[in-house]
């Protein structure tokens, strides 16, 4: 057997086995960098961002997003009845599994990235916070008042639309009312109080998303369910049970605006604002001023 003298193959087998060499650290460099965990001035700056881009957001796409959340958050409450009318309602297991439900109209809001005014109260705070000035302020209270708006009106509709037509039957317009007067029934200090954790867990699934990567249903359903098991105050899903009542008319405007609506506003402005949003604000701001 005679050897060519220009045979390249054992340099070419070299040569691959140099560049596999070479790769080799980028590869391990870039499944290092996939599995480490984003610090906390990256999700910082990560929300930052995704709220100056919705200060900058037309009016109309507020109005309507504000309007879509309104109306699709309802879907929690319709869950939550549902189950508690299959289950019997009641204490225990049955409590527990039907604020699963809680979390229905959540996923639908959250995922689909429509204007929630209680994720506001952390995502648009934050550019507000890192280049404080009058005019920035101004643009985050008209986003909140657009947002809060538009998912009253939205939430609403779609209580109208549960209380006042047959869509539901006798059982689950029952289920809906008794899960109503429950939520509605605690009285203005009670849904104050309460309105302070629902806004901390809120501002506590904003802030996980950015890391969540494929956990991202699971932080929702879970922080929400807490939120439902608890039997702590969100404003906007609290206002279509608020709204059910006002339509099967057991409510006055008044009691429901002063004894529920404006108690639990305060309640989640205070929780997802002057709690977690300082917070985590606190734990970044000399990072941010180094960088």
């Amino acid at each position: 057997m005679t050897i060519d003298a220009n045979d390249k193959r054992p340099e070419k087998a070299v040569g691959t086995r140099e560049n596999q060499n070479e790769k080799r650290p980028q590869v391990e460099e870039a499944t290092v960098t996939d599995a480490t965990r984003l610090s906390a001035r990256l999700i910082y700056e990560v929300i930052r961002r995704d709220g100056e881009a919705e200060l900058e957001r037309p009016t109309v796409s507020l109005i309507w997003s504000g309007i879509a959340a309104g109306l699709l958050i309802s879907l929690s409450i319709l869950g939550e009845t549902i189950l508690r009318a299959y289950l019997g309602g009641g204490d225990g297991a049955g409590f527990l599994i039907e604020n699963l439900g809680y979390s229905f109209g959540f996923l639908v809001v959250v995922l689909g990235r429509m204007q929630l005014f209680t994720e506001n109260t952390i995502t648009t705070v934050l550019p507000a916070m890192s280049r404080w000035s009058i005019t920035c302020l101004a643009k985050m209270l008209k986003l909140w008042a657009i947002v809060l708006a538009a998912n009253t009106l939205g939430a609403l509709s779609a209580a109208a639309f549960l209380a006042l037509t047959d869509v539901l039957g006798p059982e689950l317009s029952d289920a809906l009312a008794t899960l109503s007067r429950h939520a509605v029934g605690m009285g203005p200090w009670q849904s104050f109080i309460g309105a302070i954790p629902a806004g901390v867990l809120v501002a506590g699934i904003v802030w996980m998303m950015p890391s969540a990567r494929g956990s991202a249903f699971m932080i929702i359903v879970t922080f929400t369910w807490l939120i439902g098991a608890g039997n702590f105050s969100h404003v906007v899903a609290g206002s279509v049970e608020m709204g059910v009542l006002l339509w099967m008319q057991e409510l006055d405007p008044i009691t429901a605006i002063f004894g529920f609506f404006l108690p639990v506003l305060a309640g989640n402005i205070i929780g997802g604002t002057a709690i977690f949003t300082l917070l985590a604000w606190g734990q970044v701001k000399n990072e941010v001023a180094q960088g």
